[in-house]
Order: structure tokens, then sequence, then C-alpha cells
């Protein structure tokens, strides 16, 4: 009876650590070149933002929805946060932080450099998610 009790503790407790650490998403690690990284593409661009816009629509609101919130139709069956791109702690990233994390992905996060191959579009991409802030 002894051991039995011990074994629960130990399998709740195991089960408890183990649920934590799913819980918690380990920061995206940006090389220093690119946390520095000037995005080469004018925000004020009408027509880039268009195409930024088109682009996000296409390719990341399935995930990250419509607003950047976080809750697209995909986000319940991902493991990992979608994010919320309207928060102050998304929009301090620098732009260069976007572009390294949209190119490269990670995780759920897939790699945008096949399915946007023109750097000039993700950067596109960047200056719409910059609109999405509160």
């Amino acid at each position: 009876m002894r051991n039995l009790k011990l074994f629960t503790i130990i399998g709740l407790a195991s089960f408890a650590m183990l649920s934590f650490t799913v819980l918690v998403q380990k920061e995206w690690e940006v090389p220093a070149k690119f946390k520095s990284m000037k995005n080469p593409t004018d925000a004020k661009d009408k027509d880039g933002m268009t195409e930024g816009k088109a682009l996000y629509a296409k390719q990341c609101s399935s995930c990250h929805g419509k607003k950047g919130l976080g809750d697209g139709s995909k986000a319940p069956d991902l493991k990992g946060d979608m994010g919320d791109f309207s928060s102050a702690a998304s929009q301090k990233q620098s732009d260069g932080e976007m572009f390294y994390k949209i190119t490269e992905g990670r995780d759920d996060m897939p790699s945008f450099k096949k399915k946007i191959p023109n750097e000039e579009d993700r950067w596109l991409v960047v200056n719409y998610v910059r609109t999405l802030k509160k």
C-alpha cells in the first residue's frame, strides 16, 4: 500500500512537471545581425502595404488570426503560443527580429523562405504586422 502511494505521488509530480514544461515556450534565439538589421522597404508605401496585407492574409492569418491575436483557425491544433502581434511585447521587437522569425521559423512556425521566396515580400509582411498594434 505504501509503495502504491509513493508511485502515485511520483506519477502526479512527474505529470505536473511535464505539463508545466509543455506550457512554457522557449524564447526565440535571434542572431545579433538580425536584431540590428534595418528594413529596406518603405512602410509608408501604399502598394507595399497592400501586398504585405495580402501575403499576411494568405500565409499567416490561419494561425495568427486576421488581427494578429493568435486566434487563427489552425491555432487550437498547434502546440506553441501563436503570439499577439497587437501587444507591446510583440511590437517592441525589431523589424529584423520579425524578419528572422518569418524567414527561419521554428517548431510549429514554418520557414517562409519557400512560401514567400522574395525577401522584400517578407519585409512587407513585417510592415503589415506593425499595423496590428493596439
